[in-house]
């Protein structure tokens, strides 16, 4: 087991009760633990490690104090006037939020939702009902197929198909020639899982133009949508306006509370927020999560190119401090990241690459690696890289140098001399 089912970092996946532990909950190393404990007390000292850091390429906001995500509000009042009534059941600024998003995705209208899982079950289950058919092609790494515990066919009637599992978003000839037929197809952009990676402009174009001439509609899940713009070089409206319907998240990208927009058509909306309201979803109050997303909007969706420039001068950085090190395996995928979020795999077990990666923090007060670690094979694990503002601190030198001490306690680690992974490393 690893630790990896944390899903910090922005991966929006709920951390499981079992590990939800304070911070420095360690017990005597002599004492004997189960497993599920020993991974929760290795957690509770990575988010220490975290929180004590002074250096760290992107600090996981979830992980602060009260006080601290409250302070997210500060100047909230040159964003929108609090002299205004609050919202209730979705009204006042709620309505200001939707009506900004749908501007932004220059599609006619939005609806706020409470979760991104309820947002998109209800958006493919309103289409599901225009098009006649409940099937949703998607891919097998699709947060719906991964992370929501089969909600799409036990909560909504929805069959979902699998269009793909190799990892890249499908192609327009897998769509096009996809056995069975379907209603929508359901697009993340970027596909998290396979390490937010997104198609060319022309490879998306074509891959929606498949599905059209099928008679489908298109939903992007586009919890990070945001982040998209540099690699398409196009603007949100433009990358929006190929879909029927986008969902967008507000804390995976932008930092806010909580909470996510569904986009597209008026009537197709009209009936979501009807939907909402049967899910459990048409809240008494929003106003605090509400008011982050707009604050998120106006501070943060700014400066994502920022990040996404930065994010591959420190994938370079990364790469060649770990073969100055001589470590002889060690992936960045994709190679030049499509967003400010990567991945790393490193030729090693989760355990080791764990220990080196807190007791880095601890020791130096620097976090390299602010993830969790999962297993990929034996000896070999991977885990994301998020570069926010806190990483524009950083020079190419500061990253190859942060990378020589990570890699100096792998060795310690280890107990060897070189840089093979401590089940032998993995060649290639």
């Amino acid at each position: 087991m690893s630790d990896a089912v944390e899903q910090d970092g922005q991966a929006g996946e709920p951390v499981p009760e079992e590990e939800r532990v304070s911070e420095g909950e360690r017990a005597p190393a002599d004492e004997p633990v189960s497993e599920e404990e020993r991974i929760r007390r290795r957690r509770a000292r990575r988010v220490g490690a975290l929180r004590g850091a002074r250096r760290i390429l992107g600090r996981p906001g979830h992980l602060n104090t009260l006080r601290e995500r409250l302070a997210l509000l500060d100047g909230i009042g040159d964003v929108h006037d609090l002299d205004q009534p609050a919202d209730v059941y979705g009204n006042g600024v709620v309505e200001t939020l939707e009506t900004k998003v749908a501007g932004l995705l220059g599609m006619e209208a939005a609806a706020f939702f409470p979760t991104g899982t309820m947002a998109q079950q209800v958006a493919l289950r309103c289409w599901a009902g225009r098009t006649g058919d409940a099937t949703v092609a998607l891919h097998a790494l699709a947060h719906p197929e991964v992370h929501e515990r089969d909600a799409f066919s036990r909560v909504s009637g929805l069959r979902p198909v699998r269009v793909t599992s190799e990892p890249r978003l499908p192609t327009a000839d897998e769509v096009r020639d996809f056995e069975e037929p379907f209603g929508a197809l359901m697009l993340e952009l970027p596909l998290r899982d396979a390490g937010f990676v997104l198609p060319s402009w022309e490879e998306l174009t074509s891959v929606v133009d498949a599905a059209r001439e099928r008679d489908a509609v298109v939903h992007f899940d586009g919890a990070r949508l945001w982040e998209t713009t540099a690699h398409f070089g196009r603007p949100l409206h433009e990358i929006a306006s190929l879909a029927d319907s986008v969902y967008v998240s507000f804390y995976k990208s932008l930092g806010g509370y909580g909470g996510a927009a569904l986009v597209g058509p008026r009537p197709l909306v009209d009936e979501a927020k009807a939907w909402r309201h049967r899910y459990g979803g048409q809240i008494f109050q929003q106003f605090p999560t509400v008011l982050s997303a707009l604050a998120g909007l106006e501070r943060e969706l700014p400066r994502l190119p920022a990040y996404v420039a930065h994010a591959r001068v420190v994938a370079a950085a990364l790469r060649e401090g770990f073969a100055a090190a001589g470590v002889p395996w060690a992936r960045v995928h994709p190679g030049t990241p499509h967003t400010h979020e990567f991945q790393v795999w490193l030729p090693y077990d989760v355990d080791v690459l764990s220990e080196a990666a807190i007791r880095q923090g601890e020791e130096t007060k620097t976090v390299l690696f602010a993830g969790a670690w999962a297993e990929k094979g034996p000896g070999l694990a991977a885990t994301e890289v998020s570069v926010r503002a806190e990483a524009l601190e950083w020079s190419a030198d500061d990253v190859r140098a942060a990378v020589a001490e990570f890699v100096s306690r792998l060795t310690e680690e280890t107990g060897e001399t070189g840089t093979a992974g401590a089940t032998g490393g993995v060649s290639g």
